[in-house]
């Protein structure tokens, strides 16, 4: 059975999708990218992005019954590869090893124009 995650700690999902859903003991976070969780949009430096972008997906985990701690797999889109160094900075500051495995994917757009998006799978 699957259960869906809703917390206010970070933005409500924009369409027919859960912020998160828990299921066999695994949490699956919705992609997030860089919105409050109001649901603007931050325009800032890249390293304030993805500090917003991972605490909306710490409040989720948490929500959710975890921590980055418990993380097994993230997934990262980028529009611009040259921010991966940054996105590798600030990414770390919040896990710890063993590190989770991981893929970095740049693409032409995201929505809303973001410029970061980040998923998580992690074990409860």
């Amino acid at each position: 059975m699957k259960q869906a995650i809703k917390t206010t700690g970070a933005p409500k999902a924009t369409g027919p999708f859960s912020q998160g859903i828990v299921t066999d003991g695994l949490i699956f976070t919705a992609g997030q990218i860089h919105l409050s969780p109001d649901g603007a949009l931050l325009d800032a430096p890249m390293e304030q992005l993805v500090e917003r972008v991972m605490e909306n997906l710490k409040a989720i985990l948490a929500e959710g019954g975890a921590t980055f701690a418990n993380v097994l797999k993230t997934t990262i889109y980028v529009t611009d590869m040259s921010t991966y160094g940054v996105i590798n900075e600030v990414y770390g500051k919040y896990m710890t090893e063993p590190y989770p495995a991981r893929e970095v994917v740049s693409v032409k757009e995201l929505p809303l124009g973001a410029k970061v998006e980040i998923s998580m799978i992690a074990r409860r």
